[in-house]
């Protein structure tokens, strides 16, 4: 049977590299974040508010190509992030931020909506639950130059939209994993425990939950 799996998170959760271990186990494509440089990425970063908007509309349409890629695919995918937390999430928090003006954001939200709603819907969205304490842990370990300056308050601001996104979120069933607790890179029966819940959901049982006693400590 076909699926679309979406593995959704924070940034340094690890999400690219669950996305990898799943398609080699299961044998599914994966498809990840798009490596097309944003021409607006310098001039956003020297001033946000003036280029937030023409930077997330360009996110936006690598993003909503790639989902409709993925939902033509004719076999099982998995996502490295879906296109609703580019929306959802970062989009909705350069908003906040006061990085992107009402008039902008409204135009930015009425696309998005309009667009994804010709979009199906993945079957499941796999969410990676870390506090910032381990964000910032695996973010330092991957040494990325321009994720140097990322700040642990940014990233409990992004932590606590995806929690009320996920909340919210009713087009498939989300699965939460406690990334804190499982690292599926070292211990492969960690893997397999996610991996099990992720088949469980697919199947179609409603509750599915980790509990800490089936964790395994090894």
């Amino acid at each position: 049977m076909s699926h679309f799996v979406a593995v959704a998170g924070n940034i340094g959760v690890g999400k690219s590299t669950l996305v990898r271990l799943l398609a080699e186990r299961m044998q599914w494509t994966p498809f990840f974040e798009s490596q097309a440089q944003n021409p607006y990425l310098s001039d956003f970063y020297k001033d946000m508010q003036e280029w937030s908007f023409q930077s997330q509309i360009f996110f936006l349409s690598r993003r909503l190509r790639a989902h409709r890629e993925i939902s033509d695919h004719p076999g099982p995918a998995v996502q490295d992030r879906s296109v609703y937390e580019d929306a959802e999430i970062f989009a909705y928090n350069l908003y906040l931020e006061r990085n992107m003006s009402d008039r902008d954001y409204r135009t930015y939200r009425d696309l998005y909506e309009v667009l994804t709603r010709f979009l199906p819907p993945p079957d499941l969205v796999v969410y990676l639950r870390a506090s910032v304490d381990t964000l910032m842990s695996r973010i330092s370990m991957r040494g990325r130059d321009y994720e140097k300056g990322i700040q642990p308050e940014y990233l409990t601001g992004l932590n606590n939209l995806y929690e009320e996104w996920t909340e919210r979120f009713s087009l498939c069933p989300v699965l939460t994993v406690p990334a804190d607790d499982l690292n599926y890179v070292l211990h492969e029966t960690h893997l397999d425990l996610i991996i099990s819940k992720i088949q469980s959901k697919l199947s179609g049982k409603e509750e599915v939950k980790f509990e800490a006693a089936e964790i395994p400590r090894s």
